[in-house]
């Protein structure tokens, strides 16, 4: 075998090109790197405000619904999780990500496996350079592995879109904007304050 076939194949990533992995592998520290449909996506770090808008999302639901204060329990939140989902996989990265605790075995979090378990419900923040990919491919990855829910949410334009799985496609359930008080499935048992996602 030359040397160009036995480097064709990874043996963790069979089914992905080698220069694919091998781009994914060695992506600089300030880009995250994806993988959709076998094509490398190299995407810039979030910015402050991007940054800011997750962390106080994840502030919001962490108390009722991980930690049961206020609320019904039953879920386990994630920042940024590196996903493997699918044969090939696809490697998507989700500013948020939850799951129903009720899915979850002993070994979900230990780090030295791939998550490979598709979340119920992701959340993207939309910025320029992510927008497109975070609207297509990503909703569409999200879309064949079941995700239950995803939320779009948009600093610049003070926006969440909230989006159920449904056949075909995705339905839009609600859009909110500004300072509002919300109930966003799948989280409406506990109404939400989007005020603090956008300000300093």
């Amino acid at each position: 075998m030359s040397g160009d076939a036995a480097r064709s194949v990874d043996p963790e990533f069979p089914n992905l090109p080698y220069e694919v992995v091998e781009g994914y592998r060695n992506a600089p520290e300030a880009m995250i790197a994806e993988v959709i449909d076998g094509e490398l996506s190299l995407m810039p770090r979030p910015r402050r405000r991007h940054l800011r808008a997750a962390g106080e999302l994840h502030g919001e639901l962490r108390g009722p619904f991980d930690r049961g204060r206020d609320g019904p329990g039953g879920w386990v939140f994630l920042d940024e999780p590196e996903l493997h989902l699918g044969p090939r996989p696809d490697i998507v990265i989700p500013d948020l990500a939850g799951w129903r605790r009720e899915r979850l075995g002993e070994g979900f979090l230990d780090e030295s496996d791939a998550l490979t378990l598709a979340p119920d419900w992701c959340c993207e923040v939309l910025s320029p350079s992510t927008e497109k990919v975070d609207r297509g491919r990503k909703m569409d990855v999200y879309h064949r592995e079941s995700v239950g829910h995803v939320w779009l949410l948009s600093p610049t334009l003070r926006t969440l879109e909230v989006y159920r799985r449904a056949d075909p496609g995705w339905l839009r359930v609600a859009t909110f904007e500004g300072d509002a008080l919300v109930r966003a499935e799948p989280f409406d048992a506990v109404e939400l304050d989007l005020s603090g996602l956008w300000a300093l």
